[in-house]
């Protein structure tokens, strides 16, 4: 306890060594080549995978290789050239060379410090004079520790029978699921997964298997239909034959009115005889399609909204039934929803993961059912009953997760949020998915072609200015090129080598170094191309010649909507090149866009929590916020604030959103650190408001372990009981910025319900096709224009009561990108 893992293993080998044994240290760090000696050896164990590396013995005659120093130097080389990623400093612009040549020269760091006069390498000199207390530190910090108060006990550590139990719930905190059932199966009388203590804690006692009927006739499913009527409630799950709804077809529906129960009915099962695959060919027996005459008693009650639906991911299964004929209504209890709702730091929302942390059970995963690799084979060839006692599985979890969530959603007061908001926007990202955005073939094509030509000009340049030809898309080449050839800085570094991230390629340019500019430019360029340009005409829909793009409910903590394949809400839009992507979304002939966004959304709501005079007087006036800011800020009246004041206000008011530092306003600014610090210090004194309400936040939620939206949604923070003080910083950041984040969320999750219920209630022509952080985007008809931007504006305007108005924005085009010119 209270010691690094590296200097508990150093300390047992040497100790190991010492008693006449022969020790090996299985790892792939660097640091340990230090200890490479006389019955001291390493085993680097490489990395599997198609680009693998080959294990390593590594002893005293090969040590030397991978640093280029002997083991008695490593951690002399080590304190020279620095580590970004386990906060050694290091010398800054010293690189491996560089290093060895000097250790091979002086032989030590301090006789290189003693002897900083006679290094020939000027740069170097100079890092040496400048960074001596840097590197001092850092070979204190890197050299291993081999006085631990441990002994070596080798009984203790003979391999034995594990304790299951406990490998259960360890794997349940850390999220191995997969190894759960091959490492430690549940046997009779195991214990929960969890504690009852915590969140998600797992139900005492194995769930049984259901029991898997096959629907196989009319009198089947008017039999059916008769119970889920009589139930009031069905949990559904889709059995289909693409991940992507609009691309799927429905092979098969497993519905579920009470535990233990479960119907499955075939609709796209195929024989698969010649495959080889015993008995499926005998078991394929459709029934005729979903919408067909004889399915008419369930397609009713599906489409009966008084019947609640239960199940996981119900959206997808809206889509997916809806493209079969049939309307699926009454969408009541999503568990991913739920669970989201519950506990939005979770990673896994997905039924696999429930059921194993709720119910201790493991679901097999769709991959197992259908082979891996070569012998996957189509959905649809999946034998009946296979498919009928998986997808029984699945909604049944569902079915009893249901009745657990609910209660948990009751107990946390979260229930009305659940119904209020989060389920009813469920049908809304629906019908935006199936809408889709159309785009303009012609246009990307054109624009593809200018962007390679563009792209061509720039690796001239770079060749030009490298003095050869390399491959740019290459970290090792470029590293050499930048670093060797160049001797441009190292400004950070990686395991690996030198670091050419952005970061360090915006510093180098800030330098005024022409290659790393060139080199930026190209990055983005090539990333429009390929990611944007080239990929989403490859999109289109080959029915709806649309793109439809997938919203994600349950992925980020903050609350706020993502969007996936393809990712339509991170297109830049602050690059020329990158707006210009937006020109080539259109709307059908006939129509137009109208685009809609909150104004200055998030620093309304710190207007409104914090109640500062200053924010609310400027807000209510109507006035400029950033001009109001840089005055009161800059002491100068507001006819006197200039656009250099504006700039920089602005960006103070944004950094105190997100819980930003000196350093990080520093670099954003351009300015030196202390007076980046000063800003910051005017800031909070100015708007003490401002100061009082992050403070408070923070210390409500280290006394309550959560904060809260406006509408009542919670995050719960534990990173705030870390005892690291970095991931307890980033938890007061997280706890000051959620509130505010979180409610602009909740916002525009109301907006959208209010103005998709306005436009069906109104019969308009109008529908939402996008949603990209605090801006809706519609599509309508010419001549729908102003009665629609009344609707919205009064929607968005009205989605929730601030102590200072919302502000609503809007602008009509032909394109995306038209209705902000």
């Amino acid at each position: 306890e209270g010691y690094e893992a590296d200097d508990v293993i150093a300390t047992l080998a040497v100790k190991a060594r010492d008693v006449g044994l022969e020790a090996v240290i299985v790892s792939g760090d660097k640091d340990f080549y230090q200890l490479v000696g006389p019955r001291i050896a390493l085993l680097n164990p490489g990395r599997g995978g198609a680009a693998g590396v080959a294990a390593e013995w590594v002893d005293e005659r090969n040590a030397a290789d991978r640093l280029g120093v002997p083991p008695h130097q490593v951690a002399d080389y080590l304190a020279l050239v620095g580590d970004s990623s386990d906060n050694i400093p290091g010398a800054r612009g010293i690189g491996p060379k560089t290093a060895t040549a000097l250790l091979q020269q002086f032989g030590s760091v301090e006789q290189i410090i003693a002897r900083v006069a006679e290094i020939s390498n000027r740069r170097a000199q100079e890092s040496i004079r400048a960074h001596a207390d840097d590197v001092r530190l850092s070979r204190r910090l890197v050299t291993a520790r081999l006085d631990l108060p441990i002994e070596l006990d080798l009984e203790g550590f003979a391999a034995r029978e594990p304790d299951r139990a406990a490998l259960r719930r360890l794997f349940a905190d850390l999220e191995f699921r997969t190894l759960i059932p091959h490492v430690a199966p549940a046997g009779e009388g195991a214990e929960p997964l969890e504690g009852a203590d915590r969140a998600g804690a797992v139900e005492a006692g194995r769930v049984p298997e259901p029991d898997a009927r096959l629907v196989a006739s009319a009198d089947d499913v008017a039999e059916l239909a008769r119970r889920i009527r009589d139930a009031g409630s069905v949990c559904l799950g889709t059995f289909i034959s693409d991940s992507d709804p609009m691309r799927a077809t429905l092979i098969g529906l497993a519905l579920c009115v009470e535990e233990g129960h479960a119907f499955y009915l075939p609709f796209g099962h195929r024989a698969v005889s010649s495959l080889g695959l015993e008995g499926e060919a005998s078991e394929v027996a459709n029934l005729p399609a979903l919408a067909s005459p004889a399915l008419l008693p369930l397609v009713e009650a599906l489409e009966d909204p008084a019947v609640k639906k239960i199940g996981e991911n119900l959206k997808s299964q809206l889509l997916v039934l809806r493209r079969a004929g049939v309307e699926l209504a009454g969408i009541w209890f999503d568990t991913m929803i739920a669970s989201y709702v519950i506990d939005p730091n979770r990673r896994q929302h997905d039924l696999e993961a429930l059921a194993l942390d709720y119910l201790d059970r493991h679901l097999a995963p769709r991959a197992e059912l259908l082979g891996k690799g070569k012998n996957e084979r189509p959905v649809a060839e999946v034998a009946v009953a296979a498919a009928r006692r998986w997808a029984a599985a699945l909604v049944d979890v569902a079915f009893r997760l249901t009745q657990r969530f609910r209660a948990d959603l009751e107990r946390a007061g979260l229930l009305s949020r659940f119904h209020g908001l989060e389920m009813p926007l469920l049908g809304v990202l629906a019908d935006m998915e199936y809408a889709g955005i159309r785009i303009d073939p012609e246009f990307f094509a054109s624009m593809s072609r200018k962007l390679t030509r563009d792209l061509s000009l720039i690796v001239e340049e770079i060749y030009k200015l490298a003095g050869r030809e390399f491959n740019i898309n290459s970290t090792p080449q470029l590293r050499e090129v930048l670093f060797d050839k160049l001797e441009l800085p190292v400004l950070k570094k990686t395991k690996t080598g030198p670091s050419t991230d952005a970061e360090v390629l915006e510093e180098l340019a800030a330098m005024g170094h022409a290659l790393p500019r060139l080199l930026i430019e190209y990055r983005q360029i090539d990333k429009l191309k390929s990611t944007y340009v080239d990929a989403l005409p490859r999109l289109i829909h080959p029915q709806t010649n649309r793109i439809h793009t997938s919203f994600n409910q349950t992925v980020a903590a903050t609350g706020r909507l993502s969007s996936s394949d393809p990712n339509l809400q991170n297109i830049p839009i602050r690059t020329e090149t990158g707006a210009e992507i937006r020109r080539g979304f259109v709307p059908e002939p006939g129509h137009v866009f109208l685009g809609a966004d909150y104004s200055q959304i998030e620093l309304r709501i710190l207007a409104h929590f914090s109640r500062d005079p200053a924010f609310v007087d400027a807000f209510s006036r109507g006035v400029d916020v950033h001009r109001q800011t840089a005055a009161i800020v800059f002491g100068v009246p507001v006819e006197e604030v200039t656009a250099d004041m504006r700039a920089r206000a602005k960006t103070i008011n944004f950094a105190t959103i997100y819980g930003q530092g000196e350093f990080s306003l520093s670099r954003q600014l351009g300015i030196p650190r202390d007076e980046a610090g000063r800003f910051i210090r005017q800031y909070f004194e100015r708007f003490a408001g401002v100061r009082r309400f992050l403070d408070e936040t923070v210390a409500q939620a280290k006394s309550r372990g959560y904060v809260e939206t406006l509408s009542g949604r919670r995050r719960y923070v534990p990173e705030l009981k870390s005892p690291n003080w970095n991931i307890r910083q980033f938890g007061e950041r997280v706890a000051a910025n959620t509130p505010i984040q979180g409610t602009a969320a909740d916002l525009i999750k109301r907006a959208m319900i209010d103005v998709h219920a306005g436009l069906k209630a109104t019969g308009s022509g109008a529908r939402l096709v996008l949603q990209v952080h605090d801006e809706l985007l519609l599509e309508l008809p010419e001549d729908e224009v102003e009665p629609v931007r009344k609707l919205v504006i009064e929607k968005m305007q009205g989605a929730m009561a601030l102590d200072v108005p919302l502000l609503v924005e809007t602008g009509v085009g032909k394109d995306w990108y038209e209705i902000k010119a």
